[in-house]
């Protein structure tokens, strides 16, 4: 492999070839690591501060490696923009002609067949979605890749169920659109490229084998590479489990009606059934209660409505399962139908039998849906499996992985036993940049006075930043709480989680310049304002995550009967890195200044903070509001951020 001091050095490639680089210690220090990696194989978790450049650091020696590299991102926004703006801007500085694919997951290109037969009977659908489908049939005839997001109509718009496939409802090889099917030809490409960008959702359904993704891609691939790897542990937990919802059910019922019009017209018995499967997955949503819950399946199991609603959810759907069975032949759709219906059935009866150790059984309501779930307590197994090929390169990266300096949290969680370890702080000079405040006379959390003086801190520190501040909650109660109690009493305009999409609530804070924007989780992490824009963020407590989550509840158990110290080993590690996420939304940019205020005096008063302040970077530290009004007051007016350059 090239020496890629000559790529990342001071007058290197990239300075000469990349407008706004700038060369930066740590980010050629992990390529170079990286590049070892690539070169003899094995297994690297590695930590890199935030402005490091991590992008080009690991995606540099990976074109160089001339090696077939999978690399995995946290989302789809972030895979969209490594291929689309990252990878070309560093093979064209490189001058290698090394072909690259984009692969997502099949619900997030055009199904042909479900476009027409949705076209062939558009009369049911509300007005908006009939003139989405408009869109989507003229899109149709001119796209290449067939990728929704080229169109501009929402991802939560309804009509991308009736035009995009699952894995439930996708007729395979047997679809009569399959010579022209845009996922196919995806994978295709996929499966020729040198380097293919997935994500993690991707990437778990394929280690899971669902069928989501790229199974004949994931062999053949000589190393893998995953950024934002801190989410791995939570989205892998989903996949290596099991769930049903009320959304695979009632696609069923609609896709058996659209079919049976196709080619059983004159079985009027498959509609009533359909309908009467319908009717029954309603009752059951009803027989869950009003509103949003989350709890372990155990509060329900002896619900006596709940298991009667249950009992005719199982029977509605054999009925479905006998009548489709009695027209089997009839079409390529009502066949798929059948073996949908069936293996749901199954599921549905997995999901009540009798609980299996290491794994935990909970339900959640949302609005008119519902799921049933059942998911793993660990994932190192699945994890360990996939990892022993020889020669073969595993590398984890994040700028949030260590707790304090060690890795051993995250190489718990993924059954990783053997590695290197690698940490880059970041090159921001934090302690001229950011100042971290904690405020004196505050009461624990637990105490009733607690919310209302957040309240009132929010309010003061809003007036010295003048807006441009991030409030990041750890509960939705308090969010609302507080954002009530700024509604018309600070002048600048307020932005909540919840009253618009994330991604516009973030591009009316970029464009405002002087808003104040309340999250919860969502905003915790994958946010990214640079400039004056954001030049504080409040959180409200320590981020320890409620013990009453199903999961998380179990998984507590399962360690206290380990003998382990469910505190120590796994809420105070996932707490850490959660802070450390927050509080890395402040400083983005080389120019950035700004304050951190973190409410929660446990922080200082407790045993325990000593490992969240080891794991912040070194910015100064006071606990008087006259520094923070200083701070601000000194802050030079009209300043413009500037870019860290690429990667």
């Amino acid at each position: 492999m090239a020496d890629v001091s000559q790529v990342f050095g001071p007058e290197g490639l990239l300075a000469q070839r990349l407008p706004g680089f700038h060369h930066r210690e740590q980010q050629q220090a992990m390529a170079e690591r990286v590049g070892e990696m690539l070169e003899t194989g094995g297994v690297l978790i590695c930590e890199a501060g935030t402005g490091t450049g991590k992008t080009l650091a690991y995606l540099v020696p990976a074109l160089l490696s001339r090696r077939k590299v999978l690399i995995s991102t946290g989302t789809r926004n972030l895979q969209d923009q490594l291929f689309g703006r990252d990878l070309p801007l560093v093979r064209n500085a490189l001058g290698l002609p090394v072909s690259a694919a984009l692969l997502k997951g099949r619900g997030n290109y055009l199904c042909q067949h479900r476009l027409k037969l949705r076209l062939e009977d558009p009369g049911l659908l509300p007005e908006n979605q009939r003139r989405h489908l408009a869109q989507v049939r003229d899109w149709s005839k001119v796209t290449r890749r067939g990728d929704i997001a080229e169109l501009p109509i929402p991802e939560d718009a309804q009509v991308w169920p009736e035009v995009t496939s699952t894995s439930d409802n996708c007729l395979g090889q047997e679809c009569p659109e399959w010579q022209v099917c845009h996922l196919v030809a995806a994978r295709r490409e996929a499966q020729a490229a040198d380097l293919v960008v997935v994500n993690h959702h991707l990437f778990c359904a394929d280690l899971a084998l669902k069928d989501e993704g790229f199974g004949e891609i994931l062999p053949g691939a000589d190393c893998f590479l995953l950024d934002e790897a801190h989410q791995l542990p939570e989205i892998a937990a989903s996949f290596f489990g099991l769930s049903l919802s009320s959304r695979q059910l009632l696609d069923l019922v609609r896709d058996t009606g659209l079919e049976a019009r196709r080619d059983a017209e004159d079985v009027p018995e498959l509609p009533r059934r359909a309908a009467a499967l319908r009717r029954v997955v309603l009752d059951l949503r009803l027989a869950l209660g009003e509103g949003e819950r989350r709890g372990p399946w155990r509060e329900l199991a002896e619900d006596s409505g709940v298991r009667r609603a249950l009992e005719a959810l199982d029977g509605a759907l054999e009925s479905l399962a006998d009548g489709l069975e009695s027209i089997s032949g009839r079409g390529k759709g009502l066949d798929s139908c059948l073996a949908r219906a069936k293996d749901l059935l199954e599921r549905l009866r997995s999901l009540v039998s009798t609980e299996p150790a290491e794994v935990v059984r909970w339900f959640e309501t949302q609005g008119r849906g519902l799921r049933l779930h059942q998911t793993p307590l660990e994932v190192a197994g699945f994890f360990r499996d996939q990892m022993g090929r020889e020669r073969t390169t595993w590398i984890f990266t994040s700028a949030t992985l260590a707790v304090g300096d060690s890795f051993a949290h995250f190489a718990r969680q993924l059954g990783i036993a053997e590695a290197r370890t690698e940490r880059w702080d970041s090159p921001f000079d934090y302690p001229r940049q950011a100042l971290w405040f904690v405020p004196r006379g505050f009461p624990l959390p637990a105490d009733p006075d607690y919310d209302r003086q957040v309240l009132a801190l929010a309010r003061e520190i809003i007036h010295y930043s003048r807006g441009r501040a991030f409030l990041l909650f750890t509960s939705h109660r308090a969010l609302r709480e507080t954002a009530a109690g700024l509604e018309s009493r600070v002048p600048y305009p307020l932005l909540v989680q919840g009253t618009a999409p994330r991604a516009e609530l973030l591009e009316r804070f970029r464009r405002l310049g002087n808003a104040v924007l309340l999250g919860t989780s969502s905003f915790w992490e994958g946010v990214d304002v640079r400039g004056e824009a954001l030049s504080c963020v409040l959180i409200d407590r320590l981020p320890f995550a409620a013990p009453g989550d199903p999961v998380r509840a179990a998984r507590i158990d399962a360690l206290r009967r380990r003998g382990g110290d469910p505190f120590r080993d796994y809420q105070l590690p996932q707490a850490v890195i959660a802070l450390k996420q927050g509080a890395g939304r402040l400083i983005r940019d080389r120019r950035d200044r700004g304050v951190l205020v973190v409410c929660d005096p446990r922080l200082l008063s407790r045993p325990y903070g000593r490992a969240f302040i080891a794991s912040l970077p070194a910015m100064a530290r006071t606990r008087e509001l006259e520094d923070v009004k200083a701070f601000f007051g000194s802050a030079p007016q009209g300043q413009g951020a500037e870019e860290t350059g690429p990667g």
